[in-house]
C-alpha cells in the first residue's frame, strides 16, 4: 500500500482547488476505468469528507450519531524504498505505515480505511508513544496534544481498487507539523455507505 506514494511528484501543474476552496465548478474526479466522475453526483456528506481540514472521525461521529473507533490492521517500521516527495521521504529513511478501518460502535459498519506514512523522527515522544500504542487516531491525537498543524489536500479521486467488492473514493493529504511534512494520509471511503 506504501508504494501508493513512491516518487509522486509534488502538483505543480497548477493550484489545487481542494487546498483552498471545497467548491468546485463543474468540477471532476479521475478515474482509471473511464469518463470522469461529476463531483456534484456524490452524496453531499462524502463530498464534505473529502474536501475536509478537519478530524474525520468527529465529523463521521455527528453524521452516523454513534461513536467512531480505530481499529489498526496495521503498524510497523519500514524503510521506504523509493522517494516519498509529498513528505520528503528519501529510499531508505525509516517510516511507520499505520493501516486502519474507522468504525462505528455501535452498528459495527466500517466507514473509511486510512493508510498513513509517518516520519516518526519528526513528532515529539509522547505523541510517538501514543501513536505506537495504538490509542486515538491521529487526527485526534494530534488535537489532543496540543500540536500546532495544518493539513494539505494533495489528492482526491477514485480508488482503484475496490474496498469489499465496492466502489470507493479517497482523498490523500498530509499534515504538516512545525512547518514540515510529517504525516501523509490517505483515507478510502465505501461509496455505498453514504448514499
Amino acid at each position: 500500500m506504501v508504494d501508493r506514494y513512491y516518487r509522486r511528484p509534488l502538483p505543480n501543474s497548477g493550484p489545487n482547488p481542494f487546498r483552498c476552496q471545497g467548491f468546485v465548478r463543474n468540477g471532476t474526479i479521475a478515474c482509471q476505468e473511464g469518463a470522469p466522475l461529476p463531483i456534484e453526483t456524490l452524496p453531499p456528506f462524502l463530498r464534505a469528507l473529502l474536501v475536509t481540514d478537519g478530524t474525520v472521525t468527529k465529523a463521521l461521529e455527528a453524521f452516523f450519531w454513534e461513536p467512531v473507533v480505530v481499529d489498526t490492521l496495521r503498524q510497523e517500521f519500514i524503510k521506504a524504498a523509493a522517494d516519498i516527495p509529498w513528505i520528503e521521504v528519501d529510499p531508505g529513511d525509516q517510516v511507520m505505515v499505520r493501516e486502519a478501518l474507522l468504525r462505528g460502535t455501535d452498528s459495527n459498519k466500517h466507514f473509511a480505511r486510512a493508510f498513513s506514512v509517518i516520519r516518526s523522527e519528526l513528532i515529539p515522544p509522547s505523541f510517538r508513544e501514543r501513536l505506537v500504542n495504538r490509542e486515538i487516531g491521529i487526527g485526534v491525537l494530534i488535537r489532543d496534544s496540543g500540536l500546532e498543524s495544518f493539513r494539505e489536500v494533495m489528492e482526491v479521486g477514485v480508488e482503484p481498487t475496490s474496498v469489499d467488492g465496492e466502489r470507493a473514493l479517497f482523498r490523500t493529504y498530509r499534515i504538516i507539523i512545525d512547518g514540515q511534512p510529517v504525516i501523509l494520509i490517505s483515507e478510502i471511503f465505501p461509496l455505498a455507505r453514504y448514499l
